[in-house]
């Protein structure tokens, strides 16, 4: 596709100290942008990033019709971008899409743009270990409408951010009691927005009490692990890994499908099933809970340290043989420093998008 492409006449790339980058502060120089009018998504195009006029009534504001993805481009050892997993994500905003009564985003034009835009910011992508290009693609309703309807107008825009490692150290966890992040039959699979916003307040109320993350339990009993705040949970209890299976509240996260398939391919069992804070708090106690962490595309991974209950405290380990050579494949694939075992990534092409 040629994605027309207009440059800012003043980078800001000169300004950026790549060894401290403020998390989701800085942004580069363009963004992708695309319209939807009169049933069809039309104009794409790579613009200079700036402030996008948006009418009061924009039904997003309004009535929350608004999805995202979360992506990040590295760099190969010959300095050439990467993407990694890209048609996944574009499948999954199709699919949050679908849930919130939004149209789909062509998932070939999604591909191109991320190309294209990365292309034209590959010097914005950080070269440290552990650091990347953090790439969002969105979606939300622009129309200016006040009542109870699916809108007819909708921007889609990917922005880009240069972003250093998430997590330095292992991590404690506040299993929430009271609040809730999702039920079967709501929006709990689908990357909405106001899944996020909703999760705020027990965030802050878990940091205010010496956690970083909730652990979040189902909406009806508050027993069955979720997921947490920014990150897909596996446990490793005998040598052997379970993940909570996809029941319609959970995220459909594409690190975690992409470590279930390292840790397959390391020998290791994984099941997806229903996992209870009992069974993870008896295993602690018996010792048979070797390791836990978190999977997501801006952590990586994040190990696991304890988990906070009520009056109970859960520890977990100190150590993550298992998470950290998962972690280290991980990432020396991203760079190409390890066999593309599963031909996730995949290349800008720069030459091809002259």
């Amino acid at each position: 596709m040629n994605i027309p492409t207009t440059k800012t006449k003043a980078s800001k790339i000169d300004s950026i100290d790549f060894d401290n980058i403020p998390l989701g502060r800085t942004f580069t120089d363009h963004m992708f942008i695309c319209d939807y009018t009169d049933g069809q998504w039309q104009n794409p195009r790579v613009e200079p990033l700036e402030l996008i006029p948006t009418h009061p009534a924009a039904m997003a504001l309004h009535y929350g019709q608004a999805v995202f993805e979360g992506m990040k481009s590295t760099l190969s050892r010959k300095r050439e971008p990467l993407l990694f997993r890209p048609s996944e994500n574009a499948s999954r905003l199709n699919a949050s899409a679908r849930r919130m009564g939004m149209p789909e985003f062509p998932e070939d034009l999604f591909v191109e743009g991320l190309k294209t835009l990365v292309n034209v910011e590959q010097g914005w992508i950080p070269p440290a270990d552990g650091s990347a290009l953090y790439l969002r693609p969105f979606m939300y309703a622009d129309e200016p409408f006040i009542g109870m309807r699916a809108a007819t107008s909708f921007k889609f825009v990917i922005i880009a951010s240069p972003a250093g490692p998430f997590f330095s150290k292992p991590i404690k966890l506040w299993a929430e009691r009271s609040y809730i992040r999702a039920a079967a039959g709501g929006t709990g699979e689908a990357k909405a927005a106001g899944n996020y916003a909703a999760a705020i307040r027990p965030t802050e109320i878990a940091k205010s009490k010496g956690y970083d993350q909730v652990l979040w339990l189902d909406a009806h009993e508050h027993k069955y692990i979720q997921e947490v705040g920014t990150m897909n949970i596996f446990f490793k209890i005998n040598g052997q890994f379970i993940t909570p299976n996809l029941d319609g509240a959970v995220l459909h996260g594409i690190t975690r499908k992409s470590v279930i398939d390292l840790l397959k391919h390391k020998g290791y069992t994984v099941t997806e099933r229903p996992i209870t804070i009992n069974e993870i708090q008896e295993a602690a106690q018996l010792g048979t809970l070797e390791e836990a962490f978190g999977t997501g595309t801006a952590v990586g991974i994040a190990y696991i340290q304890e988990i906070g209950w009520g009056d109970e405290m859960i520890n977990v380990s100190e150590t993550y043989p298992v998470g950290n050579a998962v972690n280290d494949t991980l990432n020396a694939i991203k760079t190409g420093a390890h066999e593309d075992l599963f031909e996730w990534m995949v290349p800008v092409n720069a030459e091809e998008l002259v």
